[in-house]
């Protein structure tokens, strides 16, 4: 044959991997070769996996995160050495519709998130320790408790039959008594990890901070210490975002990021807007210049993460004057 020698095609093949999740199955496709399969979400499918995945080099693996189901096939595939990424499903669903794909199933999301992982290259992260994990779930359970218990007693406020009254009374208590033994369980696994209790610690040494809004920012910013304060105030959603066009400026607003974390620090916002003198004054400065009391406080809270990221990277507690 003349002309140029053909280079000789490698064994294993550089790929990009996307597999979409759910409950029972992983949907699993490999780009640029085209290869698509499924198994089972176990371990054993998880096993199937890996052996499909040793021919080939994998540059990254992405997948969408899905609460809990995700969960051990990230985690089993970063032990094994392979760079997991877990986006947004928001995220990616954007990107599905820019390339032109209405319609949505296990297969073409599967397709797509390889495609994404290749054309975006999202940050391959190692996962969240167990402990960590499982103290987030309990911080959450608190809180959807919490929402239960204010509806009980919004419904209880407004009813006027006797026995539906007692009714949401019981309920109410029930619900009351399930929150106290959340908070002591997460307290305790706290107490029992020194690195969560010291950066718990720290948190809680802000004053205006209680051991709500700290364990928000304690299981919600995992990365707190460990990025920039702007990068901090990102995560949890508090940084204003650009909206220019032209000439034309318009507003910034808070968009995206952890709506856990602004849920659990709001209130020790509006607590350190009174009794933190720093924060207290920041506070009042916003207020004089007209500004609106969501929009101050939304500043306050930022301004609270921001402290809480140099805290904990500096390791030391909250003094009123630092040196």
């Amino acid at each position: 044959m003349q002309g140029k020698a053909l280079p000789e095609r490698s064994a294993a093949t550089r790929v990009y991997v996307g597999i979409d999740v759910c409950k029972d199955w992983l949907d699993v496709y490999l780009h640029p070769i085209g290869r698509q399969f499924r198994v089972a979400n176990s371990r054993e499918g998880l096993k199937r996996l890996k052996r499909e995945l040793a021919g080939h080099e994998v540059a990254l693996i992405a997948m969408e995160a899905t609460g809990k189901y995700h969960r051990e096939a990230y985690r089993s595939l970063h032990q094994s050495g392979f760079a997991v990424a877990v986006v947004n499903p928001l995220r990616s669903r954007f990107f599905a519709q820019a390339n032109g794909a209405l319609a949505k199933t296990d297969a073409i999301d599967a397709r797509l998130l390889a495609i994404f992982a290749e054309s975006l290259s999202p940050k391959a992260k190692p996962p969240a320790p167990e402990a960590l994990e499982e103290l987030q779930e309990l911080v959450r359970a608190r809180q959807a408790a919490v929402a239960d218990l204010t509806a009980l007693m919004n419904q209880c406020a407004e009813s006027r039959t006797a026995i539906l009254k007692r009714e949401l009374g019981r309920r109410i208590k029930a619900t009351q008594a399930s929150i106290a033994r959340l908070e002591a369980e997460i307290e305790r696994r706290i107490d029992s990890d020194p690195t969560l209790k010291r950066r718990y610690a720290i948190l809680l040494s802000i004053k205006g901070v209680g051991p709500v809004a700290a364990a928000a920012l304690l299981v919600g910013l995992a990365e707190l210490g460990a990025c920039s304060g702007k990068q901090a105030a990102s995560l949890a959603g508090l940084a204003p975002v650009a909206c220019d066009s032209g000439e034309k400026k318009g507003e910034r607003h808070i968009r995206g990021g952890r709506g856990d974390v602004r849920t659990g620090i709001y209130m020790a916002a509006v607590a350190a807007a009174r009794s933190n003198p720093a924060l207290k004054a920041f506070y009042r400065r916003l207020r004089d210049k007209g500004k609106k009391f969501k929009v101050a406080i939304t500043a306050v809270m930022r301004k609270l993460v921001v402290l809480a990221n140099t805290l904990i990277r500096e390791d030391r507690l909250w003094q009123p004057i630092h040196a």
